[in-house]
């Protein structure tokens, strides 16, 4: 087995487990109230802890209504590798503090057909926007959870739809995406880019996403782009930024928590 370790504990998330797993479940118990129905797909920040965990446990929360997904595919940006595409891994495991959780190769060796996909383990060695991802899934499910991570380098929200397509249809099957939103503005102005980000973001609306309004708005666009072949809603579960979870207000980064489901 090769086994991709943690690469950012105790930097955006504690390396301790026990501090770690109280942290996700104290996030989770006090997120927002999540609708009665499982999403199919998640929106969820991958900053530090301290900054968007509440934000992401509000995302993360309404996982517990229902039957626990038994695989997330999970998609994020490149912030460490340049690089055109969309990279998968070889790895059979990636470890975090909690254990260890299993790589669906198989639906890897699934979507190796699409000139999209590549497999590029560099993209993902440094990577936080997935793995950041991990506790919270370990948590809710537990060791029976097996993951997709896929880092969207130059790719197009079509390119990303059409790898969701081949695998969102499965019910077990839950998709993550790691996005933050606006960056480095002023609290006010964040917060009025951030509402505006989450009504198209809710209304489906891909070509009005961009850099500006999120940082992994490519893999944003294809989820919109998929998640509106399929008839789904969205809908906002949280909408802060970090002058309101780490207290500085005078340059904030955005985090958002989308939900998307037939109802």
């Amino acid at each position: 087995m090769t086994i991709r370790p943690p690469a950012v504990a105790g930097l955006f998330y504690p390396d301790d487990p026990d501090r770690l797993r109280q942290l996700v479940q104290d996030y989770l118990a006090a997120a927002n109230q999540p609708d009665p129905a499982v999403p199919r797909a998640i929106i969820a920040p991958h900053a530090g802890y301290r900054y968007s965990g509440p934000i992401a446990g509000s995302a993360y929360r309404s996982l517990q209504n229902g039957p626990l997904p038994q695989r997330a595919v999970l998609l994020g940006p490149a912030h460490t590798l340049a690089f055109r595409g969309v990279a998968a891994v070889t790895t059979s495991g990636w470890a975090t503090p909690l254990g260890l959780v299993a790589v669906d190769q198989a639906a890897i060796a699934q979507l190796r057909p699409l000139p999209q996909l590549r497999l590029l383990d560099a993209a993902h060695e440094q990577e936080h926007c997935l793995e950041v991802q991990l506790p919270f899934l370990q948590i809710i499910c537990g060791a029976q959870i097996a993951i997709l991570p896929l880092v969207v380098g130059q790719a197009t929200g079509a390119e990303v739809a059409e790898l969701l397509a081949q695998l969102g249809s499965d019910p077990q099957t839950i998709i993550v995406i790691s996005s933050d939103l606006s960056h480095y503005h002023d609290y006010e102005t964040a917060r009025r880019l951030d509402r505006a980000t989450a009504a198209a973001i809710t209304a489906l609306q891909p070509e009005t996403i961009g850099p500006e309004q999120a940082c992994g708005y490519l893999a944003i666009r294809g989820l919109l782009q998929w998640a509106r072949c399929l008839g789904l809603r969205g809908r906002t579960a949280d909408l802060r930024n970090s002058g309101d979870t780490a207290g500085d207000r005078r340059r904030v980064v955005g985090y958002g928590a989308f939900l998307f489901g037939s109802s």
